[in-house]
């Protein structure tokens, strides 16, 4: 090859570069503008634009066929019908601009919509009074040179907003999640207000949503969005509604997938989905419901997390907002669309005006009789300016040709039918509107307020917020997993996992647990749930352990170094690094643990130390109560037993728990319990202690104070169950139609108990009290205008103690205006605390100083 021919092709080569660099800029400056992200100002990318110009100009008042609007709209959009019916099916089911008939597809199965010859449509009164004004809308030539089409839609609302959209462009993305329409106008009326506001999603598929960390929907912002889920009985739950972007096609799919792996255990699942969200998940008997909703959330699609990403176009360049911006945004873009169309108006208007006075006087002065005998057009044009000049000095504007033209074009039958009183009254009416028009245009923003508030009052009747905002709980995966796994160790050999079957079997787990191990050197170490994994020989105990478990105390007897004196400890292990060596009894070589065990409530037994025979003691055998020793942490030394030699240590009894009963707070904003001390304290618990809830249909249950426990009803009565404590209840009969009290005692039991007689829609619950010495005063409505002195009634002498299912006694025979309850003040209940033993003779204090022994002796042996 030459080297005329190598200079030749590397100049091709160079243009083509050039070439690819500025034509992909344009595609995706194309792809960006023309099809993926849409106009701040408007809230459409171009195919739904140009699917609402498309149905504005089809519009009739009928339905139409998509197909057929599908048609008319390819004559602006050059990407085929597919893509329109898929844009157009997706601004249907957002019941917002589009009134549709049909099978549209259900956005809580998943399933799609029939196809477009099959369906119809038309506008929505809302989007005809909001969406289109020809005469304030910019236009552009479409894509073939033989239509115009608008720019950006005049549309007076914040719709982007209320919509939402998703679109992938090249090199950006968008996210908008849809918000409620009502705070849409509430948070317009705000701003123009010069108030503050804030907005947050609201999804037609319901559900929670947590928003602590939506950022105002910019970007880096999330949300969590969660499935409602409750148990009908422990047997079966039933999700009813859905997180944003979820159908039960997913859900039931990730459901299941959870299931397969072990994450899940569940008997089966039914989907009785429809116009409604109904799925059945039906549980196994030992299978815990509270547990398993956690489970879902953390390893199913019931709870999702979702990134916004607000990039929008801006003129014609793409710009990162956040959603307060674009309300922003969107209300000063409506408040110049309304002055826009005042100053038309005031336009038109005085247009009006002004033609309706040249009429006048045209007719009144008979101007027009002067053009009879003219030969010429332009003597008639002269004539009739020249005869209306000397009376047009009030007019608003100078005569022009056109006026005058129009002028001549007045029929004779107009001219003698003219009267004059119903002129003026006519033109009374325009001066009227006119000075209304400027009026609105000197108050603009009062005008915009109060355009808001009627498209509310037309169209947010039935748009109240579907998805509850509630600020989530942390679900630790490791609390919620079900145990899959089958867990084996060789003790002496070092080896522990979930392939080891030929070895001892120890407990089942989940593969996402953490296995912490005590070696008979005194080492620890935590580890994750592998196949096989050696973690040192000489094993004394494997277990499954929980990060921050204060309630697991490990009493243990070791002696420091080959020679050195034996120490006791309790200790608890809160927070380690996995795969790391912690030394709990002493770094000196020949370390050993003569006694070790794991309590999970805090047990302290009595043990038995037999010291080898030496003639310098005077007993070889002691015991020693764990009780006896505070907690501290792993890192103590210890207390001291003895510088002699230990023979060997027993066991002579078990304990009991040292820990103080739990502190217990219910933390209303995620509707937890906790031990953090956070929200409402419940109490102190222990053992069989049960909570007491109530809710608002009178359904009575006694849970327990297991932290995993849910509490998603709305709670008349929400503490610790007292055994003794009678329940009032005053309620509403609506078919007596008169009020009814009953107090009655709960027994123990995990069953669902009802304590509401009657079944009539009117009925209701006025007050439920779990306390003594409580009393009501009654207020009464006026009987035949007169008014009634209040009644104080003492509810524990009113009526005695009876059973739940009974009716009870009539409260009153009159009708009732109020019912105020008063309540003594509670006693608070103490708590019990357990005081750490004192330091004396044979202990270790924190600067691990030895005080003395526990035996009496002489030296101590080499």
């Amino acid at each position: 090859m030459t080297t005329e021919e190598n200079s030749h092709e590397g100049e091709s080569l160079k243009k083509v570069s050039g070439l690819y660099k500025d034509w992909f800029l344009d595609y995706a400056s194309y792809v960006i503008l023309d099809r993926a992200i849409p106009s701040v100002y408007d809230g459409l990318k171009p195919v739904q634009r140009r699917i609402m110009h498309s149905m504005r100009e089809l519009e009739d008042g009928r339905y139409n066929k998509v197909a057929n609007i599908v048609g008319n709209t390819m004559k602006y959009h050059p990407h085929g019908d597919a893509s329109i019916t898929d844009a157009m099916v997706q601004i249907g089911q957002k019941e917002l601009l589009i009134d549709t008939q049909g099978n549209w597809g259900n956005i809580y199965t998943g399933d799609s919509a029939a196809a477009a010859r099959y369906i119809e449509a038309r506008l929505t009164p809302f989007a005809l009074e909001v969406v289109f004004n020809p005469k304030t809308t910019e236009w552009s030539k479409s894509y073939d040179g033989r239509n115009n089409e608008p720019i950006d839609l005049p549309v007076k609302f914040p719709l982007l907003l209320a919509q939402g959209v998703e679109g992938i462009g090249v090199g950006l993305s968008t996210k908008i999640l849809p918000h409620n329409f009502n705070e849409l106008i509430n948070a317009s009326v705000a701003h123009l207000k010069g108030k503050k506001f804030e907005l947050f999603p609201d999804f037609l598929t319901a559900g929670y949503l947590d928003v602590s960390e939506y950022n105002d929907g910019h970007r880096g912002g999330k949300v969590r969005a969660r499935a409602r889920i409750t148990h009908t009985d422990k047997h079966m739950l039933v999700i009813s509604e859905l997180p944003f972007s979820k159908n039960t096609s997913d859900l039931i799919d990730s459901i299941l997938k959870a299931n397969e792996k072990g994450k899940i255990k569940i008997k089966k699942i039914e989907d009785n989905t429809s116009d409604t969200v109904e799925i059945l998940v039906h549980l196994h008997n030992d299978v815990s419901p509270d547990k398993t909703i956690d489970a879902l959330y953390a390893f199913t699609d019931c709870q999702v997390t979702i990134s916004p990403n607000a990039c929008v176009i801006v003129g014609d360049k793409p710009m990162f907002m956040n959603v307060s911006d674009i309300l922003i945004m969107n209300t000063e873009h409506t408040v110049s669309l309304l002055k826009k169309e005042l100053e038309i108006e005031l336009h038109e208007l005085q247009e009006s005006w002004h033609f309706s006075s040249l009429e006048r006087i045209f007719i009144e002065n008979r101007i027009y009789h002067d053009i009879e005998e003219v030969k010429t057009w332009e003597d008639v044009i002269k004539t009739i300016d020249k005869g209306l000049e000397p009376h047009t000095k009030h007019l608003l504007r100078a005569v022009t040709e056109e006026d005058i033209l129009k002028l001549t074009e007045i029929r004779i039958k107009r001219i003698s039918r003219f009267d004059l009183d119903k002129f003026k009254e006519n033109i009374a009416a325009l001066e009227g509107k006119i000075e209304q028009v400027k009026y609105n245009l000197v108050h603009l923003i009062p005008y915009a307020i109060d355009y808001y508030l009627n498209i509310q009052k037309k169209y947010g009747k039935d748009r109240q917020r579907k998805t509850e905002l509630r600020i989530f709980d942390t679900i630790d995966a490791t609390k919620v997993a079900v145990a899959n796994e089958k867990f084996y160790a060789n003790f002496e050999e070092g080896f522990i996992g979930t392939s080891l079957k030929k070895d001892q079997y120890l407990f089942d787990c989940s593969d996402i647990d953490d296995i912490v191990i005590f070696r008979k050197d005194g080492t620890m170490k935590v580890v994750k749930v592998d196949a096989k994994t050696f973690v040192g020989k000489d094993l004394l105990s494997v277990a499954i352990w929980k990060k921050n478990d204060k309630r697991t105390v490990y009493n243990m007897i070791y002696r420091e170094g080959s020679a050195g004196p034996y120490y006791m400890k309790r200790f608890s292990v809160t927070a380690v690094t996995r795969n790391t060596d912690y030394p709990l009894a002493s770094d000196k070589k020949g370390s050993e643990v003569l006694y070790f065990s794991a309590n999970p409530n805090g047990e302290a037994e009595t043990v038995t130390v037999l010291l080898k025979p030496n003639p310098r003691i005077r007993k070889n055998k002691m015991e020693i109560d764990f009780s006896d020793l505070a907690i501290k942490g792993r890192d103590s030394k210890g207390n001291l037993v003895t510088k002699y030699s230990v023979k060997k240590v027993d066991m002579k009894e078990e304990g009991v728990s040292t820990l103080a009963p739990r502190r217990i707070w219910f933390d209303d904003t995620v509707r937890r319990l906790n031990a953090d001390g956070r929200g409402t304290l419940l109490g102190n618990f222990k053992g069989d202690d049960r909570i007491l809830t109530i809710n608002t249909n009178g359904e009575v249950k006694l849970v327990s104070f297991d932290l995993g426990n849910r509490f998603d009803d709305e709670y008349l009565v929400l503490e610790k169950w007292k055994p003794q404590q009678p329940v009032s209840c005053i309620y509403y009969d609506g078919e007596k139609d008169m009020y009814f009290i009953k107090r009655f005692l709960l027994e123990n039991t995990v069953n669902l108990q009802t304590f509401m007689p009657s079944e009539h829609p009117k009925s209701f619950i006025e007050n439920v009290i779990v306390a003594n010495g409580a009393s009501a005063e009654i207020i009464f409505a006026k009987d035949k205008g007169k008014d009634r002195d209040s009644e104080i009634i003492h509810l524990d002498e009113f009526i005695t103690v009876k059973g739940i299912k009974a009716i009870g006694n009539q409260f009153t025979k009159f009708k009732v205006k109020t019912i105020n309850i008063s309540i003594p003040e509670p006693v608070e209940e103490e708590p019990e605390v357990y005081e750490e033993p004192e330091t004396g003779d044979g202990i270790v204090d924190d600067d691990r100083t030895v005080i003395g022994d526990l035996f009496e002796s002489g030296e101590p042996e080499n």
